[in-house]
């Protein structure tokens, strides 16, 4: 099986074709699926305990609006947290009534980090995981944490600071 066919499986057209006609904010969705196959690959990203918000903008912001609402207060579960690409931040609630704001792009090489689990924020393409309390590194290969972005929370809207 060639490298292209790896990732895509028999049957279905090579990565290079594909990413030839995804253009350039649907390449890293694309690729992310191709780094594991513990995620769902589809831009969707798994929170734990509750439903999250999601998006696949750039990982560079093209289509960030920080001065609107990134979430409701109610979108991001306690223990867990949401991944929102388009917005360039992560989300999440180490402790009840407690939201902690994360670049969203992995400190190891630059890959978005795609899950969330059991307290940690998860960069599927080699495995780092990050806490979701502070951002520090809880597995490597990365050896820096996620930059912190500040938070507002006013009501039940969550915007960056």
């Amino acid at each position: 099986m060639s490298d292209e066919q790896a990732c895509t499986g028999p049957g279905t057209p090579p990565r290079r074709t594909l990413l030839a006609g995804a253009g350039a904010v649907g390449a890293g969705v694309l690729l992310s699926a191709c780094g594991s196959d513990e995620g769902s690959g589809s831009g969707a990203t798994p929170t734990s305990g509750g439903p999250g918000a999601t998006g696949a903008g750039d990982a560079e912001g093209g289509d960030r609006d920080s001065a609107g609402p990134l979430a409701r207060t109610t979108d991001v579960p306690v223990g867990g947290g949401v991944i929102l690409a388009d917005k360039g931040v992560v989300i999440t609630q180490p402790q009840a009534g407690q939201f902690k704001g994360f670049d969203p792009i992995c400190t190891h090489q630059g890959c978005p980090v795609s899950k969330i689990d059991a307290g940690s924020i998860i960069c599927t393409c080699h495995g780092s995981r990050f806490s979701t309390s502070d951002g520090s590194v809880q597995q490597g290969p990365a050896t820096k944490p996620l930059p912190a972005k500040q938070l507002k929370v006013t009501g039940e809207q969550i915007t960056l600071a």
